[in-house]
This record gives C-alpha cells, structure tokens and sequence, in this order.
C-alpha cells in the first residue's frame, strides 16, 4: 500500500480506494454461500485485510497517533462496507473504544463474519468485555446475541490472564438460550461452550457437565450444542492437551 502521508485525499479516503482496489466480485457469491451477507461486500479475503492493517500501523502517518487509526476505524464503520467494517475492526484500539461504540457496533451487525472478526480483533480487549457478555446475550436480536457468545468464545482464548470463575458465570447462560433455534445463535452458543471447555481441565470439566445436563433439554437446538461439544471436550486429543499443560504449569516446576 502506499504511503498516507504523499496523498492529497484523506488517510481514509485512500484506505477505501485501496479496499476498493483489492475487490473481487467473484469472491461475493462463494462468500454468501457460506452465509456471508453479500450487501455492500467487496468479496477482499481476510488475509488482504489483514495485510492492510499491518500496513497501517506501520505507516508513518499513524506511527505516533494510535488516535489517527481509530478516527479511520470509525470513519470505516460508518462507509457500510462489510470489508471496511472489519478492517475498522483491526486497526481500532481498543484502549479508545467506548462502551457506546461497541453497543452502536454490536447493532449494525447484519454478517456472522463480521460479528465475530469484530470480537476477536477488538472488543476481547475492552474492560467492560465480560460484562458485554452477559448484556447481549439477553438482546433478542439474533447477531446481537451472536455477539455475546461470541465474545464469550473470544475471551476464552484470548483473555489468558482471567480466573475460571468468570467463565463459570457464562454457564446458566449458555444453558439457558441453547433453546435458541436461530442458527447463527446456536452456533455461538456451541462455540463459546467448547472454548470454555478447552481453556483448562478445571473448566473442561464444567463444560462437560453442562454439556450434558444441556443435553436433556427437549430441544433440537440444546442436543445438538451439547453433543458437537461433548465429542470434541472428552475427545482423546483435548484431554491430552490438557492434562500436558497441567504437567509443564509453573506449579509443577
């Protein structure tokens, strides 16, 4: 990408032109045969977005003002585009992030993808994280309850400093709206309760005794969130990491 700071458009008007340089309108139809909203989408694979973002952040033009890239994130958001919402997503600090921001975000998902790139770039990050959590999964709309499992699933293996319990919290909730038909919520659901499950054995454990208890519920949604979860949690490969990570903990030396 070229240098920011020789163009006469604004920093962000040349990250769009950029965007819009990278499209590729082949990709939009195979994207949205994997459920991906094919409205304003450019069809820009992440490994492209990615690669831009590394550029940005290396771009003397935001190299002493964090503040430049999360005026652009803002400036990406609100183009609609679905590319530019997720590189927004990359390039935003979360140190700058507003609880309103992320509500004002959370509201405009209308994409899986953009849901949880979202989650797993920049809200995993924020203070008010977990308590997001338990916020959205009550929000009867579908991609926000999305995004609260979702993050859930994030912080479960992105946040390796938070203790069990807060995890353990996440449980009455996962069980509670595994009932949740709607399949981009029954997939978080599924998602966040494997996670949890993979942190440690402590809380493998737990996921597998709410697994199981989730199983009995007379719903389809319920068994089938607990049985995808149980095969991979009691799985011979999971335990073995698991029980390996207990042998090399500082603990043990």
């Amino acid at each position: 990408m070229d240098n920011y700071s020789n163009k006469k458009s604004s920093n962000y008007q040349h990250v769009l032109k950029e965007l819009k340089k990278a499209a590729n309108p082949k990709n939009v139809a195979g994207m949205a045969r994997f459920g991906i909203n094919p409205k304003n989408t450019l069809g820009v694979a992440v490994p492209v977005l990615r690669q831009m973002a590394k550029e940005i952040g290396k771009n003397p033009a935001f190299a002493k003002a964090s503040a430049g890239k999360h005026k652009i994130a803002e400036q990406l958001w609100k183009s609609g585009i679905h590319e530019a919402r997720i590189l927004a997503s990359m390039i935003d600090n979360a140190a700058q992030v507003s609880g309103k921001q992320m509500d004002d975000w959370v509201k405009d998902f209308d994409s899986w993808d953009v849901c949880d790139q979202v989650c797993m770039n920049l809200f995993y990050a924020h203070p008010s994280a977990f308590k997001k959590c338990v916020q959205w999964v009550k929000n009867k709309d579908e991609f926000i309850r999305r995004a609260g499992f979702a993050l859930m699933a994030c912080l479960a293996f992105k946040d390796k400093q938070a203790e069990d319990k807060k995890f353990i919290q996440f449980f009455p909730l996962i069980k509670k709206y595994a009932t949740d038909e709607r399949n981009y919520v029954r997939k978080a659901v599924n998602w966040a309760l494997r996670q949890i499950g993979k942190r440690n054995l402590a809380l493998n454990k737990a996921a597998i005794r709410q697994a199981k208890e989730i199983s009995k519920i007379d719903s389809k949604s319920a068994r089938w969130i607990a049985g995808d979860a149980l095969r991979e949690l009691e799985s011979a490969a999971v335990q073995k990491r698991l029980k390996a990570k207990i042998s090399i903990s500082p603990k043990a030396n």
